[in-house]
């Protein structure tokens, strides 16, 4: 089986086991509506191209005692009394961010370009996405 591509939706609903066999194996899958080509990629797949292409960048603080997270250029931040607690803060910083972005941001200028960052976090367990700003594994 080589790429997978249907020029409409009716034809892809026909054939959603082939396209969605071809996302799962990695080969190329797609379905046009009107002018727009929409592809079809395994989750896990996604989520760690996102993460190798996309490292957290994030900085680690320690202040008065305690720790804080933030990742330059972007509007999240979070702090803990422990390096741990800094971090499972900056999970739920970056998943409540995510959610924003989902349902008033994404459209902001200054928001539009963290896409990627956003498929990341929902596309990520809390795991992931603490090895992912360490930069520990991928």
């Amino acid at each position: 089986m080589s790429a997978v591509h249907y020029d409409s939706y009716t034809d892809a609903r026909t054939h959603l086991k082939d396209l969605l066999d071809a996302a799962d194996r990695g080969r190329v899958a797609t379905v046009r509506r009107d002018s727009r080509t929409t592809a079809f990629v395994d989750r896990e797949r996604l989520r760690h191209f996102l993460a190798v292409v996309s490292p957290s960048r994030a900085q680690v603080v320690a202040e008065n005692g305690g720790w804080s997270v933030f990742v330059p250029g972007l509007p999240v931040a979070a702090d803990g009394a422990t390096f741990d607690e800094a971090l499972d803060e900056m999970v739920l910083a970056l998943r409540e961010y995510a959610e924003d972005w989902q349902d008033h941001l994404l459209d902001a200028p200054n928001h539009a370009g963290n896409w990627g960052l956003v498929q990341l976090v929902s596309l990520s367990d809390d795991g992931q996405l603490r090895d992912w700003l360490v930069g520990a594994g991928r």
